[in-house]
Formats: structure tokens, sequence, C-alpha cells
């Protein structure tokens, strides 16, 4: 009987390294993920993540807002390719926009991303990337770690899937506490596009069980 896998399209910044595209690429290769990577859709055709893409035979479409004579225009361009490459599960990496209400609805309960911080802490609207781990430091906090949550209509308020915890040293700065982060965050977001993958994930109002396979 035929394996049927989930086919990804992953939505990536214009200035990221493309190291959690990266992470979901190697895992659907090595059989982590019951899925592939059918797209990738970028902001800029010289990100390093649309390389990345194409090192891998992977469709890499580039769709700035700057082209588009409206935000609706931008919205619906994104949602065709999107269904063009007959996608069932939509990932942001480093993807900084809020998605279009066409997306979101076509897509419910089918859209994750990851936060390098413990959500409902350190998230909104401009928390993201080295304004996260500057923002835990200056707080105090003991703890930060990485959320994926299921996407929704506003900037890190979905349904929270998965989270991992990491310590936050006396000594930390920045920079060493987004390192010991980055790895967890590419581990739980595997985790969590797997868990989808094989049906595993139950959305009850606010929350998300996890299911048995």
């Amino acid at each position: 009987m035929a394996i049927t896998l989930t086919n990804i399209a992953v939505l990536v910044s214009g200035h990221g390294r493309g190291t959690n595209l990266q992470a979901i690429i190697d895992a659907c290769e090595d059989g982590r993920i019951s899925g592939k990577v059918g797209l990738v859709i970028g902001v800029r055709d010289d990100a390093p993540a649309m390389d990345r893409a194409r090192s891998h035979s992977i469709p890499a479409v580039a769709l700035s807002p700057k082209g588009f004579a409206s935000d609706d225009e931008y919205n619906a361009a994104m949602l065709k390719a999107l269904q063009d490459h007959r996608t069932d599960l939509v990932c942001l990496a480093g993807y900084m926009r809020v998605l279009g209400q066409n997306v979101v609805d076509a897509y419910r309960n089918r859209i994750l991303n990851v936060h390098p911080a413990l959500i409902p802490s350190f998230c909104g609207r401009g928390m993201y990337g080295s304004h996260v781990h500057e923002a835990v430091i200056a707080r105090g906090v003991k703890f930060s770690g990485c959320t994926v949550h299921l996407v929704d209509e506003d900037y890190d308020t979905g349904p929270i899937v998965l989270q991992s915890v990491v310590p936050v040293e006396p000594d930390d700065t920045p920079e060493t506490l987004a390192a010991r982060i980055l790895p967890v965050e590419h581990q739980t977001y595997v985790k969590a596009i797997q868990l989808f993958a094989k049906g595993r994930l139950k959305v009850e109002g606010r929350k998300v069980r996890v299911v048995d396979g």
C-alpha cells in the first residue's frame, strides 16, 4: 500500500539563514517527518533559505508584497501558489507578516509556526529573533525555550502545540541564549510537524491535544 506523505509548504524570511527550513527538509529526507517539502515561498529570490530549497530541487517562489498593488492581490497570489502545489500543511520559518485572512481560512488549523520563547511571554508584534532573547535577558527570567503553535489572524496568538524549556544562564547574552535555543527549536518543530502528519493533533477550542497514533 502506498504511503501518503504530507505535502508541506514553508514560508521563509528575506534575511534569515534558513536553518528551520533545513531542519524540516532534513527530517523529511531521513524519515523523521512523514512528508515532503513541496514548496518554499519567500519575499526575496536571493534569500539564503531560497538557495537551500533549490539545492534540494524544491520549487522556490518569491512573492514580494512590494510587487503587488494591494495586500489583497499579494494574499491571493500566496493562496494560489499554495493551492497550485497541493499544500497540506503550511509551516512558517521566519516569515514576518500576518497571513491574509484568505490563507488562514483556507488552511485553518493547518498552519504551524515556531517562536523562540515560551508563549504567551515575549511574543507578539516586534518580538522576533534577537529582540526576543534581549527581552528575556533584560527581564531576568530563569527559563526560556520555544513554542510551536497553530497560526491564526494575529501574531503568536494561535493554540499552542508543543513547548520546550531551555534554562537561562546567569552569564547568557542574547547570542549565547539563541545558540542554545535554536537546536531545540529544530527538534520541537520537527516533532510537531510529524504529529500533524500522523494525524495526532486535535484542536479543542484554544487547546491542542496530542492523541494516540
